[in-house]
């Protein structure tokens, strides 16, 4: 089952937050919105199936109103965690295997990269997406692939624990012998062809895509 967290910050427009989870449609899909992540996925006419944080970003207390008081599970501003943290937590405990972030982009810096930290643990969401990035991350082993304009920008990061080693297909720069380090990265390289690929040898990676 597919679950998606919706975040404050900059996502992708109305029309698209909507495409997206309507790409996962039915009980395959679990939506839940972290604190103001609650405007957004309501701008685009769903309703989470539970709103969770300490809503101190939230710009009207009373959208709550409109759920259920066990649908809105509450939480004090001094936390262990972060409200998207809590989203993704309760996306996992109800048996989500694949997590989506929609939102997280501009605004502060520090809270874009404590959303680039998760994908740094044990278990780390799958894909992020904002208003202008896409970010997709392939697991030890796995494969990722898809289409993609020839010419257009790809960057490659790898996370979590080394080693490292990775292969690829139609990039301008390949990864297939590239020594990967903590701090070692393939920033701007282009696509060769309509598709690209990038396959995990060893270690976790994060693909970022333009999101258009």
């Amino acid at each position: 089952m597919i679950g998606i967290a919706f975040t404050g910050g900059e996502g992708p427009c109305v029309e698209i937050c909507r495409q997206l989870a309507a790409s996962n449609p039915g009980p395959e899909c679990l939506i839940i919105a972290a604190d103001s992540g609650l405007q957004k996925a309501e701008a685009a006419g769903l309703r989470p199936r539970w709103i969770i944080g300490d809503m101190d970003s939230l710009d009207d207390k009373t959208r709550l109103e409109k759920y259920p008081p066990d649908c809105v599970l509450k939480y004090p501003p001094d936390k262990d965690f972060t409200d998207t943290e809590l989203a993704l937590r309760l996306l996992w405990e109800k048996g989500c295997d694949e997590t989506w972030i929609i939102g997280g982009g501009g605004g502060r810096g520090d809270h874009f990269l404590a959303i680039k930290a998760l994908f740094e643990r044990e278990r780390p969401p799958d894909r992020w997406i904002t208003a202008a990035e896409d970010f997709f991350c392939i697991k030890s082993g796995g494969e990722f692939s898809c289409p993609h304009k020839k010419g257009s920008m790809v960057s490659i990061f790898p996370l979590g624990e080394d080693p490292w080693a990775a292969r690829s297909g139609n990039l301008k720069w390949p990864l297939d012998n590239l020594t990967w380090d903590r701090g070692t990265l393939s920033l701007s390289n282009e696509t060769t062809g309509d598709s690209f690929s990038v396959k995990s040898l060893q270690g976790r990676f994060l693909v970022a895509l333009p999101f258009v």
